[in-house]
């Protein structure tokens, strides 16, 4: 098996990395922080321009039919530049839930335009009691004749506070979990928008009666929203490794130039080992982000999602390890709102606590029997 990158995704990694050095340095980055939108138009209609919005949508939608591969090499890039735009939200999860459970008609009136950079989604899932469960939800959904109506309350919904549209899960009169459309914009929708803590941004979302439309079956979207975060969980599995990526060469450049006792600090011994673990923590989730891509290629659905479970508990472990040593080693400038690595840092722990956290998902494994069968 050949585990390198293909010609096409290293020309696909250069192109997304070239773009985001020239266009997204830390000061860059700073000023869109507390800009109105919190993130660059410009930039995402560049991303538009190289096909990155559209990427794994069919090519009928405006995509370019590309796979799990390439979204992780995007992913990758944006977690090394910390990139503030929707592409999580809009394009990882509302898109990819459209062209997984939408029918024809739902896909050509929306996928093009989230290709072309027109159109923002928002995947509305997680409530004030339900923890990251997928079925303890209390948002209804109620047949409206040829519609639903839906009413509820979401919370912490990334991108939420500029999407265009949404898509929710509500339960329906039979018990069903359900998928639905909502106009951001219509009449019984409230949102209340905010930063969170990771400076990406979001809403907490009220639908009283909101006008709806089913997005494939009740009977099938439970089965669609599993898969796509499976998806998901691996593209952020990729996008944390671009962080700690950035986080050691910052720590190592800094090492190198804190001048102590008339030397750099780089020449002590302890921190050298410090920095090596953190390499060799790095090299670790690096080779587990890619278990977690290879796993989605299974055609056994628990094996697949077990395996990719198992490489974001990794995953995690090792960003807790290198953000923490990245910031303890920048000592008092680690932590300030200028610098970089603290930002890092919080983007890796709000990736540790997307979708699941380390307990719940080690519980999930370990019901599954562990990765590894026991003879």
């Amino acid at each position: 098996m050949d585990l390198d990158l293909t010609d096409e995704q290293k020309m696909l990694a250069d192109t997304v990395n070239g773009l985001l050095d020239k266009k997204y340095d830390p000061n860059v980055r700073l000023k869109l922080l507390t800009s109105e939108d919190g993130w660059s138009r410009d930039l995402w209609r560049q991303y538009a321009e190289l096909g990155l919005l559209g990427l794994t949508f069919d090519e009928q939608y405006g995509g370019a039919g590309m796979g799990v591969d390439e979204l992780c090499v995007v992913m990758e890039g944006f977690g090394r530049a910390l990139v503030l735009e929707p592409f999580l939200a809009t394009v990882v999860l509302g898109g990819s839930l459209v062209a997984a459970a939408g029918s024809p008609e739902q896909k050509t009136a929306l996928l093009p335009g989230v290709a072309a950079g027109e159109t923002l989604l928002a995947f509305a899932y997680a409530e004030p009691s339900s923890r990251w469960s997928l079925t303890d939800i209390a948002t209804a959904a109620t047949p409206a004749g040829d519609g639903w109506t839906l009413s509820g309350q979401k919370i912490a919904v990334v991108g939420g506070d500029a999407a265009d549209h949404l898509v929710v899960t509500a339960m329906t009169p039979d018990g069903e979990v359900g998928l639905f459309l909502v106009d951001a914009r219509t009449t019984g929708v409230a949102r209340d928008t905010y930063a969170m803590q990771d400076g990406l941004r979001g809403a907490d979302v009220l639908f009283t009666d909101a006008s709806a439309a089913a997005l494939g079956s009740p009977a099938d979207a439970l089965d669609a929203v599993q898969s796509v975060l499976d998806v998901a969980t691996a593209a952020l599995c990729a996008e944390a490794v671009g962080a700690m990526e950035r986080m050691l060469w910052l720590t190592v450049d800094y090492l190198k130039t804190r001048v102590q006792f008339g030397q750099p600090i780089s020449v002590f011994q302890t921190l050298q080992h410090r920095a090596a673990d953190m390499y060799v923590s790095l090299e670790q989730a690096r080779s587990m982000a890619l278990f977690a891509r290879l796993a989605l290629a299974d055609d056994d659905v628990e094996q697949r999602r077990k395996a990719v479970r198992a490489a974001k508990i990794q995953i995690d472990l090792a960003a807790r390890h290198v953000g923490q040593e990245a910031v303890q080693l920048h000592g008092g400038i680690g932590m300030t709102m200028e610098y970089p690595v603290g930002h890092y840092l919080k983007r890796t722990t709000v990736i540790a606590r997307t979708f699941a956290d380390a307990d719940l998902l080690t519980e999930l494994v370990g019901a599954g029997g562990g990765l590894i069968a026991a003879r």
